[in-house]
């Protein structure tokens, strides 16, 4: 049972990676289709090097799912099963676990110490999610390159830290691989995506520490690694991160990714304009009843279970109320809701800024994009809502996820919907001085030659200069737009200003891509 979490502290952010900056003064064709034999993504260097952990929870492998069908932005070095506080497999032993506090505590209830908990005996869901992956591979390179291949990603599954909640005290395959991947001598950061607990990355990063402390390289590898290493997680599901990876490795990055809407509260959370994107009607539509994936995502009244007999997964049954399902000794934190519609997907905010829509909100925690941001966005009401920072791009994150789910099922590139190319011209980071114009132009195309409608804005909550900033904008040609406006007086040397360019083809599902600008003034 994943709910937000109170964040810890965050280490004083730093850039995560030099600013992403390109000379963009070509005119851009129409992308031509992939196919299966010249698809090309990114290359591996040039994609975020990826380690994702995941517990047995049903909103995990939803959120599987969708990094599958966005595995062409990411390099994926391993995909590894994970303990937390509220899911854990044991010893196989029989030996007893109990943390205070933890969900079987609560409730009135008093169940451990337990051997396990809520962990099903051969759990293999991430091995099942790649079996399915397998299955819509074909398609999926039919509409993009750089698809890893599957046999690649089953090599890839490996078992952390699984045996007990929070346990840190001895090495598993999935924290020798982190512990690698971090000591390695490869470019970049490597970022460390997890929706279970952090019991093991804590167990690499105690290892390295453990070899290296008391030797002169010590100095040079912390330094490494804590520039090396981002942790981005939904919160710190097992203690692991307060106790152990803050006092021991404080200058890692942890970013906090804990969000509403894409878990269990998403109802409480979802903008009026976006609800129906939670509903039974649009679920099945795109998700559930498109392929072998939508088989595989988790729906309210799915009749299915994670753990045969979990008293906390009541989300399978439909047409019962919550004091029936209490009636049949369910734990009932979360009240039912119309069959086929959406449960969860509590942990893909922590992967949504990394994805390469143009929104560039991997740079830093505070830029932003698809997964929120480390601060509050002031909503439509005027309020300041650390919600909204997630919620306002719902809508169009749903779309895209609706249109990859139908390259599974599409064998042919024309007949589903590709998001327009969003290109502006020049560097994407500048140095302005006040009282400078600044004109910025860009290029929109459609890969499927659908129309594309463009608009410039300023990110204000992203921005650190504290106004509003007039924009002129102009369509000097059939695929240009240009935004003209000057730099405040009264900004501050050192303040930013973020303008942001996004383009909406008007295909089905309509599809938005982004290019955002960040401007440094100068003194």
């Amino acid at each position: 049972m994943k709910q937000a979490v109170a964040s810890p502290r965050t280490p004083q952010r730093r850039k995560a990676i030099p600013a992403l900056a390109a000379a963009l003064l070509c005119a851009l064709a129409p992308a031509s289709p992939a196919t299966a034999d010249d698809a090309r993504g990114p290359g591996d260097d040039e994609r975020p090097r990826v380690i994702l952990m995941h517990d047995p929870e049903l909103d995990d492998q939803n959120t599987l799912i969708r990094y599958l069908l966005y595995g062409n932005e990411f390099n994926t070095e391993a995909l590894i099963y994970a303990s937390s506080g509220v899911h854990w497999a044991g010893d196989g032993k029989g030996t007893k676990w109990f943390v205070p506090g933890r969900e079987y505590t609560r409730f009135g209830l008093n169940l451990c110490p337990c051997a396990s908990w809520r962990w099903k005996p051969g759990e293999r869901f991430i091995h099942e999610a790649v079996d399915i992956y397998e299955r819509v591979y074909p398609n999926l390179r039919t509409h993009a390159g750089g698809y890893p291949d599957p046999r690649q990603l089953k090599s890839r599954i490996l078992n952390g830290n699984i045996e007990f909640d929070g346990d840190i005290s001895k090495d598993s395959p999935g924290s020798d691989l982190i512990k690698r991947s971090l000591l390695d001598n490869r470019p970049g950061p490597v970022y460390l995506l997890t929706g279970a607990g952090q019991s093991t990355i804590a167990r690499a990063l105690k290892s390295i520490k453990d070899q290296y402390e008391n030797t002169p390289q010590w100095p040079a590898v912390y330094k490494k690694v804590s520039q090396k290493a981002i942790i981005q997680s939904f919160g710190d599901q097992d203690d692991a991160y307060a106790k152990y990876i803050e006092p021991n490795w404080p200058d890692i990055e942890f970013r906090q990714m804990a969000t509403q809407i894409w878990g269990y509260g998403a109802r409480s959370a979802v903008l009026p304009e976006d609800a129906g994107y939670l509903s039974a009607a649009w679920t099945k539509a795109n998700v559930s009843q498109v392929g072998p994936f939508g088989e595989f995502y988790r729906v309210w009244g799915d009749g299915k279970q994670m753990v045969p007999g979990d008293i906390f997964d009541h989300f399978g049954f439909s047409g019962l109320t919550s004091e029936q399902l209490r009636a049949m000794g369910y734990v009932v934190w979360t009240p039912p809701q119309e069959k086929g519609s959406w449960i969860s997907e509590g942990d893909t905010s922590i992967f949504m800024n990394l994805l390469d829509n143009g929104l560039r909100g991997h740079v830093d925690a505070s830029y932003g994009g698809w997964g929120g941001r480390s601060g509050s966005d002031v909503d439509p009401g005027g309020t300041p809502s650390a919600d909204y920072a997630s919620t306002r791009w719902f809508g169009a994150a749903q779309d895209d996820f609706s249109a990859r789910m139908k390259w599974t099922v599409t064998p042919r590139y024309f007949a589903a919907n590709h998001r327009p190319s969003v290109k502006v011209i020049g560097q994407l980071d500048r140095s302005v001085r006040r009282g400078q114009v600044v004109t910025l132009v860009g290029r929109t195309a459609d890969p499927d030659r659908n129309a594309v409608t463009s608009k410039w804005w300023q990110y204000t909550d992203a921005d650190t200069y504290p106004g509003a900033v007039p924009l002129t904008q102009s369509s000097p040609g059939r695929d240009l737009t240009k935004v003209q406006f000057r730099v405040p007086g009264d900004a501050e040397p050192g303040q930013t200003i973020h303008v942001v360019l996004q383009s909406t083809d008007d295909g089905s599902p309509a599809l938005t891509s982004y290019q955002r600008v960040v401007l440094t003034v100068t003194g």
